[in-house]
């Protein structure tokens, strides 16, 4: 860089620009005149080559320069086109090859985090703050920071040591075009921000590879956005984050929420919600509230109560992995629901029935039915297992926060053995005569029940076909290392011992940083295969309640789970088609097995 020349200062005073002290304007050697035209300079100003063209749109290109704006302690790089700021621009470093043009006010104004450090209270929205977000986020852990306040700690540390500059950023290759508003923000590499009517304190995350979009009419406040995602047509976010290809639209509205990979947001509203990878809402008139969610798909109109109207909105609740709620479902907080379950009607008797996955939870008047395990056998379930790998959009590069899609899976087998006991034992603590048995503030016919235990049993079996398939039919590789209790950590799946190892290192202060538990989450998670291989093989033996395992026996018995499993997915597909509105040949295809 260097100075400019007197006679490259009359030119650029005769193309109608200005500056508080023309020493402190600093251009690339090659500099041109001609494509710096009306810029008034104040403070310190670096502008690199502007040589090239910028792309506006497909097929469209004009000349990279400086035009119409007023700069303050802006520098530029290589390749930009700088255009029309009705307001100015001030504090921020633009990248090369960026296009900002027709926004109003770029700035960075006073002390800023950038949106980094912000303490959110997640689930209940009542209490004190209990997750930070930062760029360097990931779903695992935010769960861990729910149950861990050293975590939370350390991730406040480092959030606190991000951008000591304190200023603004545009990162290479991104595009800022007809932006009311950016105040305080961080964008990443090939980023789009088009339209947008604010940003403010905001940490936009971007890679050339999974590039970020901020659409028409959006509004940011205090938030971070993750890579490859996707805030559009007049969303509202505000204190949240949001993660890794995930699409928030159509006038959605965020409080205090956080997102997880490939979440999709649409229409509704959240409000101290906890939505793990996967977790959607398409429809107006819905809002997540205080619940911890993944995997989950949200019906119309659903919504969650977080307050008795005693003591404010403290109450809160979980649905399990792969769960949904009907159009119109309305559950009164606190409740857990198990994995892969359907939540239907006005649900008030606060349900804790985590331990019965697969299950129908259907209110009627003021009581809670239980259907047990009958989801396992729905093609919505078989549908919604197979979808969700197609569906992950990150590319390998940009992917932190870990999701297995295994299933079944030694999480939500442990909950069907334990399942299974506990309808057993209802009988025999309820007696075998009644008609209705209570168990977690719900009721279950006993035809409901008795069903239930056999689909239990196939369920077990069809985790050992599936893990036995993964092992070539074999279990010579087994190392029974971790067959105790599993965790869903918002999408990874993990034996408990490992978490406990990891949470005593934390303690300790052998682990002092939170990309060091990334790293050591990965490892873990490396080994999901083998631990699930060590959890069968227990679960083999407490089965067959003998340590000696015939494998022959237990992969008849996975086959004949597998098909049975098949069949009933087959037989609800078609009662589906006999509605008339699916053609053949569509539900041959998606019934290729």
């Amino acid at each position: 860089m260097r100075g400019l020349t007197n006679r490259e200062i009359a030119l650029l005073e005769e193309q109608g620009c200005s500056a508080e002290d023309w020493s402190e304007v600093l251009v690339d050697e090659d500099f041109d005149t001609g494509r710096v035209r009306s810029v008034d300079f104040y403070g310190h100003v670096e502008i690199g080559s502007l040589v090239g063209t910028a792309e506006m749109e497909d097929g469209f290109v004009r000349r990279c320069g400086v035009r119409n704006a007023v700069l303050h302690n802006v520098t530029i790089g290589d390749g930009c086109l700088v255009e029309n700021v009705r307001g100015y621009i001030s504090n921020y470093d633009i990248g090369e090859r960026c296009l900002v043009s027709n926004v109003g006010v770029i700035a960075v104004q006073g002390s800023t985090n950038f949106g980094n450090g912000n303490l959110v209270a997640v689930l209940n929205e009542g209490g004190d703050g209990n997750v930070v977000i930062y760029d360097g986020l990931t779903a695992q852990l935010a769960w861990l920071m729910l149950r861990n306040k050293d975590v939370r700690d350390m991730a406040m540390r480092e959030a606190a040591d991000h951008n000591p500059a304190g200023r603004g950023l545009v990162g290479d290759r991104s595009r800022v075009v007809g932006v009311k508003e950016m105040t305080n923000c961080v964008l990443g590499r090939a980023c789009e921000v088009q339209g947008a009517s604010r940003l403010s304190n905001v940490t936009v995350l971007s890679t050339d590879d999974a590039s970020t979009y901020i659409g028409t009419d959006v509004i940011i406040d205090s938030s971070v956005v993750g890579n490859g995602a996707a805030v559009t047509d007049g969303a509202k976010v505000s204190n949240s984050f949001i993660g890794e290809s995930v699409h928030v639209g159509k006038g959605f509205s965020s409080e205090s929420s956080l997102f997880f990979a490939n979440s999709h947001m649409e229409n509704g509203e959240a409000c101290a919600a906890f939505c793990g990878p996967f977790s959607a809402s398409h429809h107006k008139s819905t809002l997540l509230i205080g619940g911890m969610f993944s995997f989950y798909n949200a019906g119309s109109a659903t919504n969650q109560s977080n307050h008795a109207y005693k003591m404010g909105p403290i109450h809160w609740g979980t649905l399990e992995r792969g769960s949904k709620t009907a159009s119109g479902c309305h559950i009164l907080w606190p409740a857990h629901i198990g994995a892969f379950s359907m939540a239907m009607g006005k649900i008030s008797t606060h349900p804790r029935v985590e331990k019965l996955p697969f299950s129908y939870v259907i209110a009627s008047g003021e009581t809670t039915w239980l259907v047990p395990a009958v989801n396992l056998r729905t093609v919505g379930t078989w549908r919604d297992v197979g979808k969700w790998p197609k569906r992950d959009h990150r590319p390998v590069s940009a992917r932190r926060d870990i999701i297995d899609f295994a299933f079944p899976n030694p999480y939500i087998i442990q909950n069907v053995v334990e399942g299974k006991q506990i309808l057993k034992r209802l009988i025999e603590e309820q007696g075998e005569d009644v008609e209705e048995y209570s168990y977690g503030n719900c009721l279950i016919k006993k035809s409901a029940l008795v069903r239930g235990i056999s689909i239990y049993d196939i369920a077990i079996r069809l985790f050992i076909h599936s893990v036995l398939q993964k092992n070539d039919g074999t279990l010579s590789s087994s190392e029974p290392v971790a067959d105790g209790e599993w965790l869903d950590m918002c999408g990874m799946l993990t034996p408990r011992c490992e978490i406990d190892r990891l949470e005593s290192d934390i303690a300790s202060g052998a682990i002092g940083c939170t990309d060091e538990i990334v790293s050591i989450l990965k490892l873990i998670q490396r080994d999901y295969n083998k631990n699930a291989l060590a959890y069968a093989v227990s679960l083999m033996q407490n089965e067959a309640g003998s340590l000696f395992v015939d494998e022959e026996y237990w992969r008849r018995e996975g086959e004949e789970a597998h098909s049975w499993w098949l069949n009933m997915v087959r037989n609800d597909a078609e009662k589906e088609f006999e509605l008339g509105d699916v053609e053949e040949e569509q539900l041959r295809k998606f019934l290729d097995f």
